[in-house]
């Protein structure tokens, strides 16, 4: 079947995200582009990637930064043009490298000529391209839903008198995917993009596009009582999703990834499954929400360690055991720098950040690197909140003090969990604006980018990019890293997180401290007979003196090592 050519050559790749707007300005108009990303593509290949995952560079007002499409066919023309474009995919095909494009089809922005098409009046060609509803008896919202950006899920529509669902921005309305005609245009453009050279697609959002079509209220004592019960992981998701395969994904030999939001491990299985013919791979947050207090994204707690441990475990072993596959992930546009949340971004910056990375490169699924994660780079030391440019940090600054909080409590959640934090511009030297551009960065860069950056990491073959390399290598080297059988060996010990990936004929050892403490680790009995006593070769490690071989390891602070036994 088309499906079955694909499973193998992502598998042991890494795929690199590329956040457009902060990754290298060619113009000096202080905003990334096109022509900056073909620029650096050499820097790409050498690191080892093979998948480059750009993010949205069609036409859009910007409001939720390009996730706001106005025209799917089309380039905005602040990253540059279609022929920019077509040069990106003929540079990344020379090198024997894939592009992989962002498409956002849960909502459009209310810019799109559908929507203002639709919003004419009630019987207007485009209206059900969108969904709308009636005020509530009372005059009010059509139900209690409410947006993941905060406030209401709700907008009205002054000219028809009508509410139509917004889940992000007020400006970002939900298609309405019970109509055949929209599944049919979100078709039609992934074979446009296709047809282009694209090789695969990154799906925003896309578990929420079915919802249940009665618009319930929620409980809204609930801690998740915003409605998201009833879109996410909908009733029809999984047949609109194998529809696209038929039309798309299968026939075009594609690598897809779907976002899916506050997802469960049963679906992201179906998801990825390749005989269900739905996507490559899952990305699911449930690791990302451990430091989450209640549950609640704006409110600060330090993270749980041994639930992380715990996430980890309970999906690299159901997705195994099922045949899922998983996107593997710490870093993205929509969280803050994991070096910052899970590691020492001060002292023990480099020793932290290659734990972070052979840790999860251990793993079974298909990595991804957010552009700066291979640097080090931490969360920016914020100081105001006009520092910010997120929709989302402005929106919550204001409702966390509508909530009570003083501003200074609000900035100091906002520092923590703000969007921006992942979306400075690439530091790429020492010179003024980190290299990334000869204007003003349209958001500033670190004020540590003279240590922190691309040209003096590749003068140093034990800096934190020099490890992402080796790491990146390994996984192609190895066929245990891609196949192993996941098992969990810490037993939950309070600083270490060790797991096996057990193949055939030798077995993959990771063994990583979180803690800035020096720790000691043993094996179990049963382990150590078993496999563990014959020895073990050193694949990789992130300190210069690394632990004597045996039963028991001590391990330094933020120190993380892998062995082979063969």
């Amino acid at each position: 079947m088309a499906n079955e050519p694909q499973q193998q050559w992502w598998r042991k790749s890494t795929v690199y995200q590329v956040y457009p707007k902060s990754f290298k300005d060619s113009t000096g108009s202080g905003t990334g582009d096109i022509k900056g990303l073909t620029g650096r593509l050499d820097y790409l290949q050498e690191l080892g990637i093979e998948i480059v995952w750009l993010q949205p560079v069609y036409v859009s007002p910007q409001n939720d930064n390009g996730y706001d499409v106005a025209d799917y066919r089309q380039i905005d023309p602040a990253f540059g043009t279609m022929e920019d474009f077509d040069e990106l995919i003929r540079e990344l095909k020379k090198r024997g490298m894939h592009l992989m494009t962002d498409i956002v089809v849960n909502h459009s922005s209310t810019e799109h000529p559908w929507f203002q098409e639709a919003r004419q009046s009630k019987d207007n060609p485009y209206r059900d391209y969108y969904i709308w509803r009636d005020p509530a008896p009372d005059g009010g919202l059509p139900n209690n839903w409410q947006s993941k950006f905060g406030g209401p899920a709700w907008q009205f529509d002054e000219t028809t008198g009508q509410y139509f669902l917004a889940l992000f921005d007020k400006t970002q309305a939900d298609l309405n995917w019970e109509n055949e005609q929209v599944r049919r245009e979100a078709a039609d453009l992934m074979i446009y993009w296709a047809e282009k050279g694209v090789d695969g697609f990154r799906m925003d959002v896309i578990n929420l596009i079915s919802k249940d079509q009665r618009f319930p209220d929620d409980d809204p004592s609930a801690s998740t009582g915003d409605g998201r019960k009833f879109y996410t992981d909908g009733p029809r998701v999984h047949e609109f999703i194998k529809e696209l395969h038929a039309k798309v994904f299968g026939p075009y030999n594609l690598v897809t990834v779907g976002e899916m939001s506050s997802t469960t491990l049963e679906h992201c299985i179906r998801y990825s499954k390749p005989e269900e013919r739905e996507f490559s791979m899952t990305f699911n947050f449930h690791h990302l929400k451990v430091d989450y207090k209640n549950g609640q994204k704006w409110e600060l707690k330090p993270y749980d360690f041994a639930e992380l441990k715990r996430l980890f475990t309970e999906w690299q072993t159901g997705m195994q055991q099922a045949g899922g596959w998983n996107a593997l992930f710490w870093n993205n546009h929509d969280q803050p720098r994991a070096l910052s949340r899970f590691g020492d971004d001060g002292e023990y910056r480099t020793e932290s950040a290659k734990m972070l990375a052979t840790t999860l490169h251990g793993l079974q699924g298909t990595p991804y690197v957010y552009q700066g994660e291979e640097l080090g780079m931490p969360n920016p030391d914020w100081h105001d909140i006009r520092e910010f440019n997120d929709i989302e940090s402005k929106n919550m600054y204001r409702i966390l003090q509508e909530r009570g909080l003083t501003g200074g409590q609000a900035l100091e959640i906002i520092r923590e969990r703000s969007r921006d934090n992942s979306r400075t511009p690439m530091q790429w030297d020492a010179s003024e604006h980190a290299g990334f551009t000869e204007g003003t960065p349209w958001l500033r860069v670190d004020r540590r980018y003279r240590q922190i950056n691309v040209q003096s990491e590749q003068a140093d073959p034990h800096s934190i990019l020099a490890h992402y390399k080796q790491l990146i290598k390994l996984r192609k080297q190895e066929q245990v890293i891609s196949d192993g059988l996941f098992v969990r060996l810490d037993e939950e010990h309070p600083h270490i997180f060790a797991y096996s990936r057990i193949g055939e004929t030798e077995t993959l050892i990771v063994v990583s401290n979180f803690s800035g403490t020096q720790t000691g680790f043993s094996f179990t009995e049963d382990f150590w007979a078993s496999r563990a006593g014959n020895g073990a070769r050193l694949l990789i490690g992130n300190t210069r003196q690394t632990p004597a071989w045996g039963k028991t390891l001590e391990i330094p602070p933020y120190g993380s090592y892998m062995w082979i036994i063969r």
